[in-house]
């Protein structure tokens, strides 16, 4: 912990002495109680050029009285990666399903993006993460979360066709982005007798037409971390409605295309690195919907 501990007391103020907790899957992330008697959360990865742009986004809403953590050191080196620690936000829960559950993640949602600053106040959050956004030179960006270029392996056919289809139209937009957090999964989110308590991962904010970031929570919101938790249709319909409606904002027929079609993106995204992974589940589980959630691309609402 000899590094740790010399990060910690110099942009913290205070060493470690204590390990709550240590997880992670695109970042290290680690609980310390400090010997000042503060909880922090460490998370550690490699640079990116977004990342100074991520904690800023974050810090602003934690002042807009946003329920998230608080940022207080960082971004800064800690031998060849970038560390950042914010204050720890334990308890709460996960939100059980209920017919409530798509509008309350609606409403958190909505709320992020109201209190949100404005794209050209937080500096660059380029690249997206390639989940929620396609690139414009080759088919399928590569992953963060895997060695494998998805370019390499083709198939299956109607999985190849259905994301060219979504690609374009998400290329295709010219509106206008807002700042989100684009993997608005319920396994990161945490919620007390059903409002909500902190959300967490910023780390995955962007700059993306609005349409584009809800449509994204609107797919994936009730991932719990669990395989095939994913949103099906119903879930997906009720979320964007509710969605517009906490927003007081009726999407144009391009609108309701590019948030059905980034939908998809994170679906087809997650399901082509899960066959490259030898796992059809993801993949076929989509398919028994795609053409319902590909009609939406050409429906008037």
């Amino acid at each position: 912990m000899g590094a740790m501990a010399e990060w910690c007391s110099f942009q913290l103020g205070s060493g470690p002495v204590e390990v709550l907790f240590e997880a992670g899957h695109l970042a290290r992330v680690i609980g310390l109680r400090l010997t000042d008697g503060r909880e922090v959360v460490l998370k550690v990865r490699p640079h990116t050029s977004r990342l100074p742009a991520c904690v800023r986004v974050q810090r602003s809403l934690f002042e807009a009285g946003y329920p998230c953590p608080e940022p207080l050191a960082g971004p800064a080196l800690l031998g060849d990666m970038v560390a950042t620690a914010e204050a720890h936000v334990p308890g709460g829960n996960q939100l059980a399903s209920g017919r409530e559950r798509a509008a309350k993640f609606a409403k958190a949602l909505a709320k992020l993006v109201e209190l949100a600053p404005s794209v050209s106040a937080v500096g660059t959050l380029d690249p997206p993460p390639p989940w929620a956004w396609p690139e414009m030179d080759r088919p399928w960006p590569p992953p963060d979360d895997m060695d494998a270029d998805l370019n390499g392996h083709r198939g299956p056919r109607w999985l190849d066709a259905l994301a060219d289809r979504v690609r374009r139209c998400l290329l295709d937009t010219a509106l206008p982005p807002v700042v989100g957090h684009v993997d608005f999964e319920s396994q990161n989110l945490r919620w007390v007798d059903g409002k909500i308590h902190a959300v967490h991962d910023w780390d995955s904010v962007a700059a993306l037409p609005e349409p584009a970031v809800a449509g994204l929570a609107s797919a994936v919101f009730t991932a719990s971390g669990s395989r095939l938790t994913d949103a099906n249709i119903e879930e997906s319909s009720t979320f964007l409605s509710a969605y517009q409606e906490l927003r007081r904002i009726r999407w144009s027929p391009e609108e309701f295309a590019v948030a059905w079609a980034a939908g998809l993106w994170v679906r087809v995204f997650n399901a082509k690195k899960a066959y490259v992974q030898g796992d059809a589940s993801p993949g076929e589980c989509l398919r028994t919907e795609s053409e319902v959630r590909l009609g939406h691309l050409s429906a008037t609402p």
